[in-house]
């Protein structure tokens, strides 16, 4: 019985991963790996690949500053450009999906796009395009500038987390 407490204590203890950026705070879901340091990233974590997928998926998360990184809208057209058809078009505008509310204060812009994902460039993607890929991204507009969130990987894998993901953006607060 002892030994019981003593992991469910231990298991209460490791239930999310605290994190800040940009005046921001936000909780990571504890089965997401933090990983090491990234060029011009906040943090990064794995998500484990859920039954039927070969790879996790990743979420980035960017800060760059006060009035940098770009407009919202420029920022959702970039991600949104990052996926492809089947047969190597651009993503219809009415295929993927941008949401605007207010989330804790903040306007929170997201997106949510699936395809094949080509990446954001030479140190930003894949090496190959990725079909059956999903991006989950949302902007949370905070006083010190905008925080990124680029949750990208095998569609199954990204659907399961897409939950997970939902209320980490709840969790964002202001510090």
């Amino acid at each position: 019985m002892n030994r019981l407490l003593g992991v469910l204590v231990v298991a209460v203890a490791v239930v999310a991963h605290a994190e800040d950026a940009g005046g921001l705070t936000w909780t990571a879901p504890a089965d997401w790996a933090v990983q090491g340091a990234r060029p011009m990233r906040a943090a990064t974590y794995k998500i484990p690949a859920t039954k039927g997928d070969t790879e996790g998926a990743e979420l980035a998360v960017f800060y760059f500053g006060q009035g940098q990184g770009g407009a919202v809208d420029a920022n959702v057209k970039r991600w949104v450009g990052q996926f492809q058809t089947a047969d190597g078009k651009p993503i219809p505008q009415d295929k993927s999906k941008t949401k605007s509310e207010k989330l804790n204060g903040m306007p929170l812009t997201t997106v949510d796009v699936k395809g094949t994902y080509t990446g954001g460039g030479p140190m930003m993607g894949p090496s190959t395009p990725k079909p059956g890929f999903r991006l989950l991204g949302a902007i949370v507009e905070g006083a010190q500038g905008a925080v990124f969130f680029k949750l990208t990987g095998p569609e199954k894998t990204v659907a399961a987390s897409e939950k997970s993901f939902r209320k980490l953006l709840e969790s964002v607060k202001k510090q």
